[in-house]
């Protein structure tokens, strides 16, 4: 018994210990060495989905610590030495009503705001901006309807043999996906040769790109700043080497940045554009 709550609290020292200093480790918009959680939410849809999963987490290890304690209970007072007879008890209608209600419940309780999220994800609301993207053997195409009907790709930015990348390596772009602060943007998705999947962590984005299926969501990114994703299904040989790369910026910047694109992307050019007062690269 003694060994048993020696090891569930030194568990619980160390997850306390590793959620303390996480935040420190976290880095906005990407992955983190040694990060544990999720990436720090940069809209109100994955502050959601952060909050629901620390919210399982809590219910998820009262439910351990419960049926550890009761494991060990079981173990240490009904064993054959501490029990030479045993009980010839079968029933026990109080105890059946307790683990029958119970459980039901917590699904109740888990079930409500399990719903609510999952609606307030796939409800979008009236969109400031659309942007269309196209996953491809092995690249994103974005398109933007609303201001222009400009597109360009957007490819990893390294060189032929991917022995220099640019900075983080394997998530930088040549052409990152710019859009303004505080606005809705709705995502529409579709794959031009076998399914894709635009996914980007912070957002709380992740949906198909499927050929020959218009498939949407939305974010509304808080905070300036560029957030990284990647393409989450397995769709051939360079499935690892078609990252996500979303500027956000203020609206004036964004305002400029659709004047360039519409001069360097009218003959569907491939040039990387700058973006004037653009946001740091962290969202700081």
């Amino acid at each position: 018994m003694a060994s048993a709550l020696r090891l569930l609290t030194a568990a619980l020292v160390a997850a306390a210990f590793f959620g303390a200093i996480e935040p420190a480790w976290a880095v906005i918009g990407q992955p983190a060495p040694w990060e544990l959680g999720m990436q720090q939410a940069a809209t109100p849809v994955m502050a959601d989905i952060v909050w629901f999963n620390d919210f399982l987490l809590w219910i998820i290890t009262g439910i351990v610590i419960l049926v550890l304690a009761l494991l060990v209970t079981v173990i240490m007072r009904f064993n054959v030495k501490a029990n030479p007879v045993s009980a010839r008890t079968t029933h026990n209608t109080v105890i059946e009503l307790i683990w029958t209600v119970i459980p039901v419940m917590i699904l109740v309780l888990i079930a409500v705001p399990s719903f609510r999220l999952m609606f307030f994800q796939l409800d979008t609301p009236p969109a400031d901006l659309t942007v269309k993207a196209t996953g491809k053997q092995w690249f994103w195409t974005y398109s933007y309807p609303d201001n222009g009907n400009f597109e360009f790709d957007s490819l990893l930015a390294c060189n032929s043999d991917r022995t220099k990348c640019q900075s983080p390596r394997l998530l930088a772009v040549d052409n990152e996906m710019v859009v303004p602060v505080n606005k809705v943007v709705r995502v529409q998705t579709i794959g031009a040769d076998v399914i894709h999947e635009f996914a980007v962590p912070s957002f709380g984005v992740r949906i198909d790109a499927i050929p020959g299926r218009l498939n949407e969501a939305w974010f509304k990114a808080t905070h300036e700043g560029v957030y990284y994703g990647q393409c989450a299904q397995l769709c051939g040989r360079d499935h690892a080497f078609m990252p996500i790369a979303i500027r956000v910026v203020s609206e004036k910047a964004f305002a400029d940045w659709v004047k360039q694109a519409k001069q360097k992307y009218a003959d569907n050019d491939a040039e990387p554009l700058t973006v004037a007062a653009a946001a740091p690269r962290h969202g700081k």
